[in-house]
């Protein structure tokens, strides 16, 4: 009984928050923008529902985003003048702060892995939530702070690379902390979070280097609504896969007698490996059929062979094939884990390798 007014208070909150959004910016909606944000209420409202943790988290992220934007009162400029802004609750800040958090929480989690300590462990994992609260939270403030610089600027922050970087951060983390919670798997944060603190890496130099954490207007092609949509869906796959990937570093060193007194029983990690693919395969599958669907009306074509969509067809071709031999074929074992990891490799290139070493359409993603 005390769960099901837990689930109908968020799915409330959920719809009030809707409500709210569509009542003050309809007039800045379209169709589709409506359709988006009503599957956006009734999604989060079923993951809130199921995973309670979500609930939590959902909730964090709004009150850190809706206390900034009380803070800036309308004025970007506020943001050095308030300590809170300059040190927590600007994007930026915020941004920063997950950055340094999941280093913390990777360190924390080889601790627990060896020592076998609980505490080591729940300290590791709320560590993680921290900062995909920071993370989430500050892509929300990301994107008012671009309507505060003008409302021409405004979009939703998944635009380029230092964006998706933190969106991938985002989603990677989620994914795993649900299969933690389900499948009891705190001892895979070692390795998930490899992959997620690489990304980290990566954004730390590209802010620092480029100076990419500076708000630009959209470029042509990217002023459209299939972006809120193509970009997050992408990213679902791509964070299921990596996640899948480190999953299976862990399933191969179970090999040794060392690793298998510190790991999940194969089976469980065979299982979770399977799961995560065929949730990355699905929404990598939807991703592509809207960027074609984008592309049409962007450019004229359904499909150009841009060296982008040419490598997201490889991507989705290797997990085909992974899913066909695994689900058709029976094929279990070494080899599956080994084609997982190398499907990380080709993922990569698809999400980065293409921007820093081919030319097309999708340019303006490039470093």
């Amino acid at each position: 009984m005390k769960k099901n007014m837990y689930d109908y208070g968020f799915v409330a909150l959920l719809s009030l928050l809707g409500l709210y959004a569509l009542t003050n910016f309809y007039s800045y909606m379209d169709n589709y923008e409506v359709a988006i944000l009503v599957s956006s209420v009734a999604g989060f409202s079923y993951l809130g529902i199921k995973w309670a943790r979500f609930r939590y988290f959902f909730i964090a992220s709004f009150v850190l985003t809706f206390l900034s934007i009380y803070l800036y009162q309308g004025d970007l400029g506020q943001s050095e003048s308030k300590f809170l802004l300059k040190y927590i609750l600007s994007s930026q800040s915020a941004i920063m702060w997950m950055t340094a958090l999941f280093p913390l929480s990777l360190l924390i989690y080889w601790f627990y892995l060896f020592s076998k300590k609980e505490f080591y462990g729940n300290f590791a994992t709320c560590m993680v939530w921290i900062a995909v609260v920071f993370a989430s939270a500050g892509l929300l403030i990301r994107w008012f702070e671009s309507y505060l610089i003008d409302v021409e600027v405004g979009h939703i922050p998944v635009s380029n690379l230092y964006e998706v970087f933190i969106l991938f951060c985002l989603i990677a983390s989620l994914i795993y902390l649900f299969y933690e919670e389900k499948l009891n798997t705190k001892k895979l944060g070692p390795f998930v979070l490899i992959v997620i603190n690489a990304a980290v890496g990566f954004l730390l130099w590209y802010t620092l280097a480029k100076n990419a954490d500076v708000i630009q207007p959209l470029v042509p092609a990217l002023q459209s609504y299939w972006m809120k949509i193509h970009v997050p869906a992408n990213f679902i796959g791509y964070g299921a896969f990596s996640v899948a990937a480190m999953v299976s570093v862990a399933y191969l060193l179970t090999e040794n007698i060392f690793w298998r007194r510190h790991l999940p029983a194969k089976e469980i990690l065979d299982e979770m490996t399977y799961r995560l693919i065929a949730i990355g395969f699905i929404f990598f599958t939807i991703a592509t059929i809207l960027g074609a669907v984008w592309a049409a009306e962007a450019w004229g074509g359904y499909w150009s062979w841009d060296p982008k969509e040419t490598w997201a067809l490889i991507v989705w071709l290797n997990y085909a094939a992974w899913l066909h031999l695994r689900l058709i074929k029976g094929l279990r074992g070494n080899i599956l884990a080994w084609w997982s990891i190398a499907g990380l490799l080709i993922t990569t290139f698809c999400f980065l390798g293409v921007n820093l070493f081919l030319s097309g359409l999708h340019s303006y993603g490039e470093l």
